[in-house]
Parts: structure tokens; sequence; C-alpha cells
């Protein structure tokens, strides 16, 4: 009895515990549900929001089945870089030129300077390196002309050049040479200094065509500038301009008539600047001589604020019709063909020419106190053998003031008013042609300027310390002409301004930055292959 009851207890307490048991388990088996729901859900979640690439699924599938297809890809990714960079370097292409006046780019007018050469030039650039900026600028000629070769060489490698060119030690230089003509260049010689804003101004470009078209003509155009007259000379007052001509391939010279006793015979045109003395006999006769011969002169002028007798100047002038000029200067009224409200500023009137017919319709000149010139009638003229063609005008609301004391900036009575000549181009047939006695015709050309300050060292402010010459196209006017004069039409054009050096792309830099373009991106996938090796190792 007892037995049973004991029995009886202990099933009892056996089924409490079995309850309890069941209970729990349901409990942990209810959380276990809802975590796998919530993981089946987070799974889906994932699935809609990462896609899969189909071009990174296909690469898969593909090619990264094993490591061999692995290498495979990679060595073709380099081989096609290979190859583009074996290709760019067969172009050559151009390097980029970040200056805003496109320092570094050759410019059309030097292209076309050199593009007919056929003599073979060499250019040696001792001591510079592979990636220099001005050796950039010079491979761009053998491009234009095939006759052209740019080598960079070292004083070791080449000590034939420096020798025999006098290249100091630990310098550098660049040697242009055509047979026996040749030209040394210093690094000095690329530079000028603008005070106005302390920076260097680059000239490579007009140094390099001017020293490649030196050394393959036979002989150079002289340009004379009469000495003893005037107080515009080349050492004072117009120095940049010296310096421009001899950038246009001339040999400049000052001469001292009284000494020669006559213009050189081997002379293309002679430079009269603003007579302030009479000439004298020898001069006047050897002046005289000179355009009897065919001779050519530009002529620049600056106005008159006093009388001055100058008879024998006069009579020079006159051989042309050129009548002696007035005391006064032209001033402006409209505000569109002036310089800051200045009257006495004036930016007069291109006309379209043989010698300025690449200025016309440009950004013009600045002239600062011009005079007007003074033209004998056509009777006169047509009795002279000589033909008149208009260069530079001003506007027909220009006046000419001769009374300095009066402050006015408008036209006073009296005043002469309209559009002056400041520019003209004379032709005079000295002797005519004759078939009959094999007589050939003989003409001189005088181009004449009523201003003198355009071409000149003056500055306008002390702030800009900008030489009148630089502003605007006063350099191409006065070049053009001379180049005109010296019968090289080839040499009238629109030259580049020459601005500060601020910043351009070198070789070096061009390769770093398609190092940039074509490394970064196979470092990119590199990484990505490794990364992807790593994690299909770890499953």
């Amino acid at each position: 009895m007892k037995e049973d009851k004991k029995t009886e207890k202990l099933s009892k307490e056996e089924k409490k515990t079995t309850g309890k048991l069941s209970k729990e388990e349901k409990k942990t088996k209810k959380a276990a549900e809802k975590l796998d729901k919530k993981a089946k859900k987070n799974k889906a979640d994932n699935k809609k929001e990462k896609k899969p690439n189909k071009f990174i699924e296909t690469i898969k599938k593909r090619w990264l089945i094993n490591g061999t297809k692995t290498f495979l890809l990679v060595v073709i990714i380099l081989a096609v870089f290979v190859g583009i960079s074996v290709l760019m370097k067969k172009i050559n292409p151009t390097p980029i030129d970040l200056t805003e006046d496109k320092l570094f780019t050759l410019t059309s007018e030097s292209k076309e300077k050199v593009k007919d050469i056929d003599k073979d030039i060499n250019i040696y650039f001792v001591g510079y390196s592979d990636d220099d900026s001005t050796l950039d600028l010079a491979k761009q000629y053998t491009k234009v002309n095939d006759k052209i070769k740019v080598e960079a060489v070292t004083q070791d490698s080449r000590p034939d050049l420096v020798q025999k060119y006098g290249i100091e030690t630990s310098s550098n230089g660049i040697i242009v040479e055509s047979g026996d003509n040749y030209k040394v260049l210093a690094s000095s010689d690329l530079y000028t200094y603008d005070k106005s804003t302390g920076e260097s101004v680059n000239v490579a470009e007009e140094k390099l065509t001017a020293a490649i078209r030196t050394v393959s003509v036979e002989e150079l155009p002289k340009v004379y500038f009469l000495s003893g007259y005037s107080s515009f000379t080349l050492k004072s007052g117009m120095q940049y301009l010296n310096m421009y001509l001899q950038n246009e391939v001339n040999q400049v010279e000052t001469l001292d008539i009284l000494s020669t006793g006559k213009v050189p015979d081997d002379c293309n045109t002679l430079v009269i600047a603003s007579p302030e003395k009479d000439f004298d006999d020898v001069a006047t006769n050897a002046i005289t001589e000179y355009i009897n011969k065919g001779g050519n002169i530009l002529w620049l002028n600056a106005a008159l604020a006093k009388q001055v007798d100058l008879p024998n100047v006069n009579k020079i002038l006159a051989l042309y019709g050129v009548k002696p000029f007035e005391i006064g200067i032209i001033r402006e009224t409209d505000s569109s063909k002036m310089v800051s409200n200045s009257p006495d500023l004036i930016m007069p009137e291109i006309q379209y020419a043989d010698a300025t017919n690449k200025l016309y319709n440009s950004e013009g000149v600045i002239f600062i106190n011009a005079t007007k010139i003074n033209v004998a009638s056509d009777e006169e003229l047509e009795s002279l053998n000589t033909t008149k063609t208009a260069l530079v005008k001003t506007s027909e609301k220009a006046y000419f003031r001769t009374n300095f004391k009066n402050q006015s900036n408008s036209a006073q009575d009296g005043e002469e008013k309209g559009a002056f000549l400041v520019g003209a181009q004379f032709d005079k047939t000295v002797t005519e042609a004759n078939e009959e006695t094999d007589t050939k015709e003989v003409k001189s050309k005088l181009i004449i300027y009523g201003e003198n300050y355009f071409v000149s060292d003056y500055q306008l402010t002390q702030s800009t310390q900008t030489p009148m010459v630089a502003y605007r196209q006063n350099k191409d006017l006065v070049l053009n002409s001379i180049a005109y004069l010296s019968n090289r039409e080839e040499d009238i054009t629109v030259r580049k301004s020459t601005g500060a050096v601020t910043y351009t792309a070198t070789e070096q830099e061009n390769r770093i930055i398609l190092g940039i373009i074509t490394f970064v991106p196979l470092f990119i996938i590199a990484i990505g292959i490794i990364v992807w090796r790593v994690r299909r190792r770890k499953k």
C-alpha cells in the first residue's frame, strides 16, 4: 500500500518536471523560429538591395575561374597600356600648354616662317633636361619642317660642340647650326624682365625662330638708324625696338653719316627718327643719293612744340611730296578713339595697305601727341612721279591744337578739325623702265608716321612701366613697316604677345598625368582581384 502511494507520488513529480521542460522547449523553439524568419527577411532585403553586376559576374564566371586566366587578364591589360605608351611616343603629341598666352605652343606665324626652309638645321640643347619646356617648344619645329632636328645633349656626350661653340663648363646653351652658319643662345637670351610685374617675360619662340632663319638665309637684311640729329637712338629711347628688330632677323646698326660720307650700299632700310637739328650738306647729299638709287626710308616724326628751322630736312621730305611739319598736336573728342579719356592719347584707325593689311581691323595702336602729315597736291605728287597711300588716320572728330596754353578738351574756334593723316606711304619712281636702253625701273619708298613715341621706351605711367612700343599693335606696325621696306613681305604679321611666365605642364608632368590616368585604374583592378581571391579562399 505504502509502496503504491510512493510510486504514485513519483509519477506526479515526473509529470510536473516534464511539463516544465516542454514549456521551456516551446519558448526556445518559438524564439529560434522568430530569429530564423528575421534572418530570411534580411537576406531577402539584401538580395533586393545588392543586385549583382553583370559585368563583374561575367568576369568571375569566365575569367577568374583559376589563377591562369587571372594572370592572363592582367597581362592583356598591361599589354594594352604598353601599346598605348609606344603609340603616344611615336606620335609625339604636343605637350599641354597651360599658360594664358600659350607661350609654349608654336604660333602659326613661326610655322609659316620655317616651313619652307630647305636646308638641314640642327638644334642642340646642351645641358638641358629632357622635360625642359623650351626643349618641348623646339621639338614642335620638327613637325613643321622635317629638315629641322632637335636634340638634347650633355657636355660629356658632345665635347666637340662645347669646344667648337665655346659653351662654358656647367652652363646651358642652345646651338642652332646649318652648314657653316650658326647661332648660340644662352638661357638668359630666352627671357627679358618686366619691370611692371617683376616677372620674367618669355621670348623663347621669337629667339628660336629668329635663330633658325638667321642660319638658313644667305644674307640678313640691314637696317641703319641715322644718328647725330635726334635724341631718339638705339641706346636711348628705342632699346626695345632694337631688340625686336634683331629678333626679326635683321642686322641693326647705327649710321654716323658724317664719318661714312654715304649711306652704305647694303642698307635695306634707313630709319630717321625725329630730327631736332638740320641735316648737314654731307648728310643731305648722301640721303638724296641713297633715294636716287632706290633706297627705302622709315621716317618717325614727333610733334613740334616750337619752330625749328630745318631746310635740309624739309628738302629730303619734299622729294616725296611731304610738306614741313607744323607746330601742334592732334587731340580726339571721340571717347572710343582715346585712352582713359585723354584726348592726346589717341587710337587712330589703321588703313588697309600692303604694309598694314595684317593689322587692319585689329585692336590698333596708341599714339601720344601725334602730329599731322601734310602732303602736296595730287598734281605736285604726279610731277614728282610719286603716289601716296594712307596707312593711319584719325577719326573725323579729331582736331589740331597749336596753342598749348589752351587746356580745353574740345576744339576751339580756328582750330583745324577732321580726319588727319598720321601715317602714309610714298612710292617714288626715280627711274622709269626703258626696254630700248635696257633700263630697269628704280623706285624709292618712304613710310612716314607723325609720331615717334609709339615705338619708344617711353612709359605712359610710372605704375605700369610698360614701354609705348609694347602697347597694342605698336610693335607690329613698326616691324611690319620695316619688313615691307626691306622687301620681306613674309614677315608682315601679327606677332605673339609675350606674357609673364606663369605655369606650363612639362613633358615630365604630362607623364605624371598619364600615369595617374592609367596606373590608378590598373591599381584599383589589381586590388579588387586580390580581395576577391582572398574572400573566395575563406569560403
